[in-house]
């Protein structure tokens, strides 16, 4: 004998497939509906679409997005930001160890989102900029959109705590500062395995206040 919990598990379910049905077969109305002129409006559209698409993404590569590179001074941190709407900065420093589990992750995510550009910049030769931008823990990932640093990932606080996160955590945190293009649910990381005692971060809007040059490699 079926529960009442079960009777309305099924009615939901039940409802919910003829909502489904419903709403293919409305789609299916309107596309046999649409005559010769109107099909190829749409297929016009769509081919339009995928030229600007095409178009917007070659005028990306021509700018060096797509692959992950260093620039050599502070002063073409400011050329590359002026030349492309979205930016991660890598402040690294070549004798700290973390900064290479960075860089393996940010290679892959160069080329999947090229609507980004994906550069790094040796702290060591930006003085400047690391004073101007407050990086005072190595690695930092500075988020810029519009010629301005929007966010921060600092160290590996928002990524679980553990050297082993998953290039998928690195996707969902840059997503979060809206500095690429993320298909996935902002209000939830990907699942993580974490080890005894790791923990996620609450990731907010924050600016970087340090009080010393710090390497989060010699963190525990």
């Amino acid at each position: 004998m079926a529960t009442p919990t079960m009777d309305i598990i099924s009615k939901v379910l039940e409802q919910s497939a003829k909502l489904v049905e419903e709403q293919v077969e409305a789609q299916l109305s309107k596309l046999n509906d649409m005559d010769e002129d109107d099909l190829d409006k749409l297929k016009e559209r769509r081919l339009e679409a995928l030229k600007n698409a095409h178009k917007q993404k070659q005028e990306w590569l021509s700018k060096g997005h797509g692959e992950y590179r260093e620039i050599p001074s502070e002063k073409d941190f400011f050329a590359e930001v002026k030349q492309s709407k979205k930016v991660v900065c890598h402040f690294y420093r070549s004798s700290t160890f973390r900064c290479t589990i960075v860089d393996k992750h940010l290679a892959i995510l160069a080329k999947k989102h090229v609507e980004a550009k994906f550069i790094k910049l040796n702290v060591e030769k930006a003085p400047f900029l690391s004073e101007r931008l407050r990086i005072k823990v190595i690695p930092t990932l500075a988020l810029v959109v519009d010629g301005k640093t929007k966010d921060y990932v600092i160290g590996f606080s928002d990524l679980g705590n553990t050297d082993e996160f998953p290039t998928e955590m690195l996707e969902w945190r840059l997503g979060c500062g809206d500095v690429i293009n993320y298909s996935g649910n902002l209000m939830e990381p990907p699942t993580l395995k974490q080890r005894p005692g790791s923990k996620f971060t609450k990731v907010e809007k924050k600016s970087i206040r340090g009080r010393g040059y710090d390497s989060d490699s010699d963190e525990d």
